[in-house]
């Protein structure tokens, strides 16, 4: 069975590691983000190699998956001036992640697989935790860099579940 847009938790995987990897000095930054690029990499090389550009959207589902990701940039973008505005920056990391969270309800429905549904759930309890440790410490290690890794390793395995990576996986051990 082929997955549609198969690249999809991968990707937005690596980029929330990016956002995580950021907030680390840049010796261990810079390792971790490298660690978090050949992760990336490697999902999107064992799922292409199994789905090729994966299964078609269903009709009109290309056009939804596009407004989809438009609100969350758009969203997530503007999350760190307006919080910013208010005394609130530190918040920033957090409602993205949120924001995140939210739009992976939609995309459950029109890639018709409730991964997404679990994932989205972690990603808001992700966000949740990150704006308590926002507010109650200081520096952007806890809100920013465990928020970003840890959204970013939701995602991977989030990407491998609906795949079928982590079943076979599990197939090959038995």
């Amino acid at each position: 069975m082929r997955s549609s847009v198969p690249f999809l938790e991968p990707l937005l995987g690596g980029l929330w590691w990016t956002v995580g990897a950021i907030a680390l000095s840049a010796g261990l930054g810079t390792v971790v983000l490298a660690a978090g690029i050949g992760v990336t990499g490697g999902l999107i090389v064992a799922l292409r190699s199994r789905y090729g550009n994966g299964a078609p959207l269903p009709r009109g589902g290309r056009g939804r998956l596009i407004r989809i990701g438009f609100v969350v940039v758009v969203l997530c973008a503007a999350a760190g001036p307006l919080l910013g505005l208010v005394d609130l920056g530190e918040l920033a990391v957090p409602v993205a992640c949120a924001v995140t969270g939210f739009g992976l309800f939609p995309l459950a429905s029109l890639l018709d697989d409730r991964t997404l549904l679990a994932a989205g759930g972690a990603l808001l309890v992700l966000a949740a935790t990150g704006a308590l440790l926002a507010l109650d410490s200081a520096g952007a290690l806890l809100p920013q860099g465990v928020v970003g890794m840890a959204a970013g390793a939701v995602l991977w395995l989030a990407g491998a579940k609906r795949s079928g990576l982590l079943a076979e996986a599990r197939t090959r051990r038995l």
